[in-house]
């Protein structure tokens, strides 16, 4: 989100009251005000934050420099100091919206979203129709897991403003967010394409891979690499969603590429190790699940790879023992009973083998009559 945007126009208001021209001679407080103002508009911040406390050491009152210093604090990072000007300024102006909105700008870049949502609250309160608010209010809700009020929020602002792509990507992320991802997905890349964000091209084509609809998936998150994306997972997704439609060489070189990015990638790591296993490729597929297996100990496809790439490296009574823990755990997974009905053959088990084509042959015939699973 652009916060900034709004953070610089708040700036302006003060600094356009601070430049009123003057019935008296300036004092020395006025002076110090001026030149604060003037270091601050050239992007000296601390030369401007100096000369606002000079101003307020002499005279406190001076509202003007309060407003100023807090915001210049705030655009140099330092939100503490930023917060506690902006209060002792509000303690004798409750009513100025523009100081209030310094003070929610402050709570938000230093991270306190439940403060910072407070006086949003309270802005958007006095400027219900403010678009800006509204978008930074409802990006708070977001974070605070309100979803369903950003999106209650945000809804009814949208007639009129449908090309304020700040308000459309706020709107759509709280809409999907909150469970109606068909209202929310074209709007996320609506933006995507209107702005050519790559963040937005990846919050969508996420959102689409989780709903199995793999080839837009695909197009907004290959959009998204397109426009160098350097977002945790994308080549990931990109990977999977890749890997759905049956692209093995594009997928094999997304997760190469997500690997190269972060080498502890459980996903990436167990779907290259899967492929190199299915290539027969056991020498480049046993780091891989080696890694995925470090990472996740416990997740069960991992564990169902390593035992293949044991069975078909002759670790028989490997295979076997992990094989067997997962039939406990997941007696109506059929591929464990396929796997392990071969290993017992190799060790010579011949009737434990027979009964798990057995129980492989009543699995498939429950699977049959329930029906293809549903989406």
């Amino acid at each position: 989100m652009r916060t900034a945007s709004f953070l610089w126009l708040l700036l302006t208001v003060h600094c356009l009251l601070a430049q009123t021209p003057p019935t008296a001679p300036l004092s020395q407080a006025d002076e110090f005000l001026r030149q604060g103002i003037a270091a601050q508009r050239q992007g000296d911040l601390t030369s401007a934050i100096d000369d606002y406390r000079r101003a307020l050491a002499i005279q406190p009152g001076l509202a003007e420099a309060r407003a100023n210093l807090g915001a210049a604090l705030s655009a140099a990072g330092q939100f503490d100091a930023a917060i506690e000007e902006d209060k002792r300024a509000l303690s004798s102006a409750a009513g100025n919206i523009a100081l209030r909105m310094n003070l929610a700008l402050a709570y938000y870049k230093k991270g306190d979203m439940e403060h910072a949502h407070a006086e949003l609250v309270a802005v958007h309160g006095a400027r219900p129709l403010e678009i800006s608010t509204a978008v930074l209010l409802g990006y708070t809700d977001i974070k605070l897991r309100k979803d369903a009020e950003a999106a209650a929020m945000l809804a009814p602002l949208e007639v009129g403003h449908e090309s304020n792509m700040d308000l459309e990507y706020v709107l759509a992320l709280a809409l999907m967010q909150s469970g109606k991802e068909p209202e929310g997905l074209p709007r996320m890349e609506k933006v995507a394409k209107a702005t050519n964000s790559a963040d937005a091209y990846f919050v969508a084509g996420t959102a689409r891979l989780h709903r199995r609809e793999f080839h837009e998936a695909r197009a907004d998150l290959d959009a998204a690499i397109d426009l160098h994306g350097s977002f945790a997972k994308l080549y990931t997704m990109a990977g999977q969603a890749r890997d759905a439609l049956g692209d093995t060489s594009a997928a094999q070189t997304a997760f190469e590429e997500a690997l190269r990015e972060d080498a502890k990638d459980f996903t990436a790591n167990l779907y290259l190790g899967t492929m190199r296993l299915k290539d027969r490729n056991m020498d480049a597929a046993k780091p891989l699940l080696d890694t995925a297996l470090q990472l996740q100990p416990t997740d069960p496809i991992a564990r169902f790879q390593m035992a293949k790439l044991n069975g078909m490296t002759g670790k028989y009574a490997e295979a076997a023992a992990a094989l067997e823990d997962m039939e406990k755990a997941d007696p109506n997974w059929i591929d464990p009973h396929i796997d392990l009905a071969a290993i017992y053959y190799k060790l010579h088990r011949s009737e434990d083998g027979q009964r798990e084509r057995d129980i492989v042959q009543q699995i498939e015939a429950k699977q049959q009559k329930a029906g293809p699973p549903k989406q």
